[in-house]
């Protein structure tokens, strides 16, 4: 027998079982002769008791001892997968050896820890700050820099920040009900709408000062002009002055130019223009910089694309099968809305939404059969990714929301 202590449990393994699996360590040490290298495969050994000891886990050594008795590597769910591994790899053991079932679950454990591994470092870079005070270091007025970043960026750092991180948010709703207000007709009139373009410039003020701001005071423009936030707050700048500059130019084209094809230009202009404004809707994802809530929804949908681009295939084979029969079913009666496939596809997509405006209907009795169907397989498709998507909103939020309670 091979007297094996780990960890300060002994164990006795008989050396023939041993040496039927020679390229394992327990093996080697039952089929070599040479003393120098039996030391060398153990941590000590005692002369005394002729006991070979391994500083290794005794408990994962149970299943290794297993083995040499019974020649199957049997693995429990409560062990932690990436230990097993290192621990049989030091025995020399293969997960070979164990049964599909058991190796089956390993695996799906090892991938579980990956995949929680992998989200738990992304969701940390994602709650780490984008400079840090070491960043600042032996830059230029970097102490001051440091500072103007922590006022305008870590709200959590002072007073002040914590007040100009409401000014902000405060700024945006008011841009958001400005530019909403703007489209009604009665602040249309003369004094309405220069009301209106104050409002608009006060808060493209506030908005570029806090940007400039931010630029001036990072430690890294490049590292600044990749952050996803700050190309936010450069979409909800840039309308402001695009507008400006193409309303300079309409004036330039109706003062100086008369002809008809100019004044088509000058209508294109405008139409350029009211798509610019529309730009400013933009601003409301400002919103996402002070609100945990976005930021984690934001992260869901960045985690769990998969999922939702195959809810988007359901629903197109959906909608594609669905308004496919409704055709076949619909295409001979008078009157009928279903004269092509591509004319139900608005059908089948309002119905496998469960919205159902009413708009379309089908009026023979096969129709309305698909039209269950087609309704039936909407609230299971829409069934489906509520638990996942919610699961691991309510996850990374809470995990935003914690770190925010230590910051």
């Amino acid at each position: 027998f091979l007297n094996i202590n780990v960890g300060g449990e002994s164990f006795q393994i008989a050396c023939k079982a041993a040496a039927r699996y020679p390229i394992t360590r327990i093996g080697k040490l039952a089929i070599y002769t040479d003393p120098v290298k039996k030391l060398k495969l153990c941590d000590d050994y005692s002369v005394q008791r002729n006991e070979y000891f391994f500083d290794r886990d005794p408990s994962i050594f149970h299943y290794v001892f297993h083995f040499y008795r019974s020649g199957v590597l049997w693995i429990r769910d409560e062990v932690c997968p990436s230990h097993f591994v290192e621990e049989i790899e030091y025995w020399g053991l293969h997960l070979k050896y164990s049964q599909r079932c058991c190796r089956i679950l390993l695996e799906e454990k090892q991938d579980e820890l990956s995949e929680y591994l992998k989200i738990q470092k992304e969701l940390e870079a994602e709650l780490e700050p984008l400079d840090s005070a070491e960043h600042f270091e032996g830059k230029c007025l970097g102490n001051f820099r440091k500072k103007i970043w922590d006022l305008i960026e870590n709200p959590y750092s002072s007073i002040p920040a914590k007040i100009i991180a409401v000014m902000s948010s405060f700024f945006v709703l008011i841009s958001i009900v400005g530019m909403t207000l703007s489209t009604v007709e009665e602040m249309k009139q003369k004094v309405g709408k220069r009301w209106m373009e104050q409002v608009e410039m006060i808060c493209a003020i506030f908005f570029t000062s806090e940007y400039l701001m931010r630029l001036i005071s990072s430690s890294s423009f490049q590292k600044f002009l990749r952050a996803a936030f700050n190309a936010v707050d450069l979409v909800a700048i840039l309308p402001f002055y695009i507008q400006i500059l193409f309303e300079n130019l309409d004036e330039a084209d109706t003062l100086y130019h008369e002809e008809l094809h100019k004044v088509e230009n000058v209508s294109k202009l405008g139409k350029v223009l009211k798509l610019i404004k529309l730009m400013r809707i933009f601003r409301i994802l400002k919103l996402a910089r002070h609100s945990t809530g976005l930021r984690a929804f934001g992260f869901t949908m960045r985690q769990c694309y998969q999922q939702v681009c195959c809810l988007f295939l359901f629903i197109a084979m959906g909608i594609f099968t669905f308004s496919a029969l409704m055709h076949s079913a619909e295409h001979d009666v008078p009157g009928t809305n279903f004269t092509s496939i591509p004319y139900a596809w608005w059908w089948a997509a309002v119905s496998l939404s469960t919205v159902g405006y009413g708009d379309i209907v089908p009026e023979t009795v096969v129709g309305r059969i698909v039209a269950f169907g087609c309704i039936s397989f909407g609230i299971i498709l829409n069934g489906m990714p509520i638990s996942i998507l919610y699961n691991k909103f309510s996850d990374y939020y809470a995990k935003l929301k914690a770190h925010e309670n230590e910051t």
